[in-house]
C-alpha cells in the first residue's frame, strides 16, 4: 500500500513563507512525476507545479516566481517552497506521484494566508 505523508501546512500572514512536504513510500524508481495540486471549496482542483524524474519543473502562471518544487536526494519526497504569499492561496494542498501503473493522492494540508 503506497502512502503520500504531506506536512508543512499552517496559517501564515500575506507575504510570508511555507514549505509543504510530502513522502511517498514507494521507491523513486517506480515514480516518474510529483506534482502539487490546490483546491479550495466548491471549486476544481488546480495543479500548482510538477517535477519530473529528470528534474523537470513546470509551475502554474500563478505561482511563477514564488513557488519551488523539489525533490530530495532519494526523489521520492517532494517539498514546495512557497514565499510572498497571498490570500488566495489559501487553499488545501494535495501532492499527487504518478508512476508507472497509477497515481496517488496525499490527504491534503490547509494552507491558510491572513491579509
Amino acid at each position: 500500500q503506497v502512502q503520500l505523508v504531506e506536512s508543512g501546512g499552517g496559517l501564515v500572514q500575506a507575504g510570508g513563507s511555507l514549505r509543504l512536504s510530502c513522502h511517498a513510500s514507494i521507491s523513486w524508481l517506480s515514480i516518474n512525476t510529483m506534482y502539487w495540486y490546490r483546491q479550495t471549496p466548491g471549486e476544481q482542483r488546480e495543479l500548482v507545479a510538477s517535477i519530473s524524474s529528470g528534474g523537470r519543473t513546470t509551475y502554474a502562471d500563478f505561482v511563477k516566481g514564488r513557488f519551488t518544487i523539489s525533490t530530495d536526494n532519494d526523489k521520492n519526497t517532494v517539498d514546495l517552497q512557497m514565499i510572498s504569499l497571498k490570500p488566495e492561496d489559501t487553499a488545501a494542498y494535495y501532492c499527487k506521484v504518478s508512476t508507472r501503473w497509477r497515481d496517488y493522492w496525499g490527504q491534503g494540508t490547509q494552507v491558510t494566508v491572513s491579509s
